[in-house]
């Protein structure tokens, strides 16, 4: 079993620490997404769970193991790099082979390993070529075929599609899903891109300045963040916010975002939010819980008029800029219901999606 645990996890770049304290436990063949802005300790996590990097303090256990002092080969860990790292002398058989032959496997157990991840990655036709003949999406494939034929316990991704254009990492995005699914095993992804987490990822850990900010399904990040910062990080369009005051009406609650738009709070939140009456918060909604006006009977939806700053057309659908008080947000449109730049529109938002963040402590109530 390759379940890992992280324990107080702390590493120390002579005074700075680029990781501070982390707790995290990876269940067998699940596969985490470590995601967050550069710098923000996510990489050298990685590096220290494959043995590239010393630890500070804290333990790192796979399985049963406490692996603190175990050398990096000895760790049955496989790593794929950002940059590939073939060898450019070699063909594709060659280089998948290399770790294998090094480790004295029988001629046949390489044919077969080598053979076998082939037909999983579609590369059967590559394997005489050298890397130099192979495009970027066939030398990353080349790439994660090394580490299948090791059968490791763990593969670790360094930000595997960052060299790939746009739509070639759309597409082995899908393809590390499908091999994930046939060559069920830990996974470790590193990315700093957030719609990699969530396309791949069984759960992701959003890491910020070290620490981990935190830890959920893709759907729990999405609907549910605990933080400013997650909230902001996952999701584009970025989250809207906005500064709102919790004001008491008519026996419950309302928020206003401006003179003259004030929400009611929806139902069951009055609990959470009476404290901050009159306190100087934060209001977050996503574009798409702010649409062109639809017909509703739902309580938590609301109709408010502003004018159209700028249209952004999308295609299936139309991002609308406007402003509530002095703030621009995005919404989300379908294109035959928008006005003009410059004219009012009427819209929907859904209060139901709302979040109210204390700006002091970055919390989402």
């Amino acid at each position: 079993m390759a379940e890992i645990q992280l324990r107080d996890l702390w590493k120390y770049y002579d005074d700075v620490p680029a990781v501070r304290g982390i707790n995290l436990d990876i269940e067998h063949n699940e596969f985490i997404a470590l995601v967050g802005p550069s710098g923000c300790g996510k990489t050298t996590t990685l590096r220290m769970i494959a043995g590239l990097e010393d630890i500070t303090a804290g333990d790192i256990v796979v399985g049963d193991r406490v692996i603190n002092e175990v050398a990096p080969k000895d760790r049955d860990i496989a790593m794929v790099f950002q940059n590939y790292a073939l060898y450019p002398h070699m063909s594709v058989f060659q280089n998948m082979s290399f770790g294998l032959k090094l480790r004295k496997t029988p001629k046949e157990e390489i044919d077969r390993r080598v053979n076998d991840a082939a037909e999983i990655l579609n590369i059967g036709e590559l394997l005489e070529r050298r890397p130099q003949q192979l495009s970027g999406g066939q030398r990353q494939r080349v790439a994660m075929g090394r580490a299948i034929v090791r059968d490791p316990q763990v593969f670790l991704f360094d930000e595997p599609l960052s060299n790939l254009d746009a739509k070639l990492r759309v597409q082995m995005r899908t393809e590390i899903k499908k091999i994930h699914q046939r060559v069920k095993t830990t996974v470790v992804y590193v990315t700093h891109d957030q719609v990699e987490a969530m396309t791949l990822a069984d759960r992701i850990v959003v890491m910020n300045e070290g620490v981990i900010e935190q830890v959920g399904s893709p759907e729990e990040m999405y609907d549910a963040p605990q933080t400013l910062f997650v909230a902001a990080f996952i999701g584009s369009p970025s989250m809207n916010f906005l500064p709102c005051q919790i004001e008491a009406m008519n026996g419950g609650l309302t928020i206003r975002l401006a003179d003259d738009l004030s929400l009611p709070v929806p139902d069951g939140r009055e609990e959470r939010y009476k404290d901050h009456i009159g306190k100087e918060m934060l209001f977050g909604i996503r574009p798409e819980h702010i649409t062109d006006k639809r017909p509703h009977t739902d309580p938590t939806h609301h109709d408010f008029t502003s004018d159209v700053v700028v249209l952004e057309p999308m295609g299936i659908d139309t991002m609308v800029f406007i402003n509530i008080g002095e703030t621009e947000i995005t919404t989300r449109s379908r294109p035959r219901a928008v006005s003009q730049v410059g004219q009012a529109m009427d819209f929907t938002i859904d209060m139901a999606h709302m979040h109210l963040i204390d700006p002091e402590t970055e919390l989402v109530l």
